[in-house]
């Protein structure tokens, strides 16, 4: 080492480190005003983006857990106030923000978003004016997506009284802030969905008025696709009359306010109560109009009388030759008196005498000679059962199908058949020998040998 040389001598992880504390140290609070540049969303959740203007770039990132609480999502091309601090990476020798909070820089950024956004919507097709459903006429059933306190759901539910009492679904969710975009688009969501209650008719979208930060949860991706996606008429009442949100464009029906809403949802009961009491009381009066019309009418066709009708063919059946009813009925009359039938009673008493005289062997003879046939005729069909011949110790052989086996030479060696006794069934397998009948032999005397005398 040169004996000048006398710097202090670190580690490249020493002085990473220092370094890490010393920029740490002099900017641990910072609040950068710039435009977003490349901006991506890694699996783990933490977002990587850029800050820059026309002449630096500021590698930047926001942790998973700040994420979810920003009010916004970071797109390319915003321009935004950034809140954070200052560090390093040793691993790459690279510094950076961390960035814990975010905002739009101004109304002309947001603007200039909503600008952006707008167009990247419209050139999908959700503002077209082919989309929008018509409402119905008499909703049963309301539902509102708005916040549960305030003016604006007072309003809503009184003016629906005064016009047309229905049922209405109240949806609470918040209508500003970082998690409001989310709730508003579940709501939506989940009225499409209805589980446990009434599906609504028609759906009202509402908030009161504020600035273009207030509404602007009315203004993001997920609330207007939900709004977009939805299969119930849905009619937005976001801020005053002059406000205008992305909602409102993808709406089946916009109002100027919650109230108007609330108005364009119910017709006025009272209006058509009158209007279909004087429809009923024209009716009635066309009817009795109609009526003395064709009686007028019927009187001016001086129709000709009954007897103008009638009586010149009542004049000739009066001077014809017809013979009268009575007269034709008579010989009838005559010819059914001269018919002799017999006394209903008398023709019963003959049949009781007959059926008395007739002698009848008694039911107790009949039944025992059926008795005494039966028998016989089932001692006849046992002699000749085949159970009566296997109980005499013949057995009956079937083979695999079931046909009985009449001959040695019908199953083939090895087949397996089938042996039924009296008392059962048992298996059996075709050996392959095949016995013949022995021809008994004839004995052959042996030439007899003469036998010497023992006493010779």
């Amino acid at each position: 080492m040169s004996p000048e040389s006398n710097a202090p001598e670190f580690t490249v992880s020493e002085l990473a480190g220092n370094i890490k504390r010393t920029i740490e140290q002099s900017f641990g609070r910072v609040r950068v005003r710039g435009e977003l540049g490349r901006v991506t969303i890694a699996k783990s959740g933490h977002c990587y983006l850029d800050m820059k203007d026309d002449r630096a770039v500021i590698n930047s990132i926001i942790w998973k857990g700040t994420m979810s609480r920003l009010s916004m999502r970071p797109e390319e091309g915003m321009e935004v106030i950034v809140e954070g601090k200052m560090s390093t990476y040793p691993g790459r020798s690279n510094y950076q923000l961390v960035i814990e909070r975010m905002e739009l820089a101004g109304e002309g950024a947001l603007m200039a978003l909503l600008d952006k956004r707008k167009k990247k919507l419209a050139a999908e097709g959700l503002f077209d004016a082919d989309r929008k459903r018509a409402l119905p006429f008499m909703p049963r059933t309301i539902g509102v997506v708005t916040s549960p306190t305030g003016a604006v759901i007072r309003d809503i539910l009184h003016r629906i009284e005064d016009r047309f009492p229905v049922h209405v679904i109240v949806w609470p969710v918040l209508v500003q802030g970082d998690k409001a975009a989310e709730q508003i688009a579940a709501a939506i969501t989940g009225f499409n969905h209805a589980d446990g209650f009434e599906r609504p008719d028609v759906l009202i979208v509402a908030r009161g008025g504020g600035s273009l930060e207030d509404l602007w949860c009315f203004n993001e991706e997920v609330v207007v696709r939900a709004a977009a996606a939805s299969k119930i008429p849905l009619i937005s009442a976001v801020g005053h009359e002059t406000d205008t949100t992305l909602i409102d464009y993808v709406s089946d029906r916009r109002a100027p306010t919650p109230t108007g809403a609330a108005e364009v949802a119910v017709p006025v009961r009272g209006d058509w109560l009158e209007t279909v009491a004087d429809l009923g009381l024209r009716l009635t009066r066309g009817l009795r109009r109609s009526v003395r019309d064709r009686a007028v009418q019927l009187r001016a066709a001086r129709l000709p009388g009954r007897h103008a009708l009638l009586g010149r063919a009542e004049q000739r059946l009066d001077g014809s030759s017809l013979p009268s009813l009575g007269r034709l009925l008579d010989p009838k009359r005559s010819a059914l008196g001269g018919l002799r039938l017999p006394n209903p009673t008398q023709l019963i008493a003959s049949k009781r005498s007959e059926l008395a005289g007739l002698r009848l062997p008694p039911a107790s003879r009949l039944t025992e000679s059926r008795r005494m046939q039966l028998d016989k005729a089932g001692s006849l069909l046992e002699a000749f059962s085949y159970q009566g011949v296997l109980a005499r110790g013949y057995a009956l052989v079937t083979d695999a199908d079931g046909a009985v086996v009449r001959s040695a030479k019908t199953p083939k060696a090895g087949e397996p058949v089938s042996l039924t006794f009296a008392d059962g069934k048992r298996a059996a397998m075709i050996d392959g020998a095949m016995t013949r009948k022995k021809t008994p032999r004839k004995a052959v005397r042996k030439p007899e040998t003469p036998q010497g005398s023992l006493f010779e």
